[in-house]
């Protein structure tokens, strides 16, 4: 991505000087807008979200986004059609198209326009966050993240590596009970609802029971709190936090 001007007088890529990675979500469905906002915000990240491709472009003409989030169906106009107009904006903003799950005409056509990712919904907010991230690695100019360590009391998680340490001691994780265990770090110390973390971890659509939840946190308990003193607490009826062990 070339350098470009920026809001407030920025002229340098996001990260050199520690601004936040811009986010600009385009989705005419608001529920699952908002969703993606709020697990690009989790990421550290500056976030956009409007619902049709007049007010994308000129969103984008103010806020400058480093990454557009851009679903191919909205009410004014296709997304072919809003990545041209964007494009004309922001030169080679890194697109990521969500489609439907059994357009793959709409998927072909995204890639061929110049698009250069695209995630079917229904999606893992955690696959489009992870893809998001590679984009705006391969766009060259972007920090995604200046620290890849999350640390909570002796617990030490590396977001890049995947490699998880409670005292020094290595702790092997699945890749699901490493997203779960990323999310309660990134919000050390709050309660999180069965229902934030199935948006978080699972399909923002999921439609399995709640005690998948129960499942995943018994699973970590055993390897994170083993032996140890207890550093993941349920809150009856509330949800489940991480703090550091007493």
């Amino acid at each position: 991505m070339t350098t470009t001007t920026l809001p407030q007088g920025r002229t340098e890529p996001p990260g050199a000087d520690r601004t936040p990675v811009r986010v600009l979500v385009v989705d005419d469905e608001a529920p699952l807008a908002e969703l993606l906002s709020m697990a690009l915000r989790y990421e550290g990240w500056e976030v956009r979200s409007v619902g049709d491709g007049t007010g994308a472009v000129r969103m984008a003409r103010d806020f400058r986004p480093d990454a557009v989030i851009l679903g191919m169906r909205l009410p004014d106009s296709d997304g072919l059609a809003v990545l041209g107009r964007l494009r004309g904006e922001i030169a080679e903003v890194p697109v990521l198209f969500l489609t439907a799950r059994d357009a793959v005409e709409d998927r072909i056509a995204g890639l061929t326009a110049g698009g250069d990712d695209c995630v079917a919904k229904p999606f893992s907010l955690e696959e489009v966050v992870a893809r998001l991230r590679g984009l705006i690695r391969r766009a060259g100019t972007v920090a995604v993240r200046g620290e890849s360590a999350l640390v909570v009391g002796d617990l030490v998680l590396d977001e890049d590596s995947h490699e998880v340490s409670r005292g020094g001691t290595g702790i092997h994780l699945t890749a699901t009970e490493f997203e779960l265990l990323r999310f309660l770090m990134r919000n050390p110390r709050r309660v999180l609802s069965k229902a934030q973390i199935l948006d978080r971890v699972w399909n923002y659509d999921f439609g399995g029971k709640a005690n998948v939840v129960e499942l995943y946190v018994s699973y970590l308990r055993k390897k994170i709190d083993a032996g140890r003193s207890p550093m993941i607490h349920t809150r009856r009826g509330a949800g489940y936090l991480i703090k550091p062990g007493e």
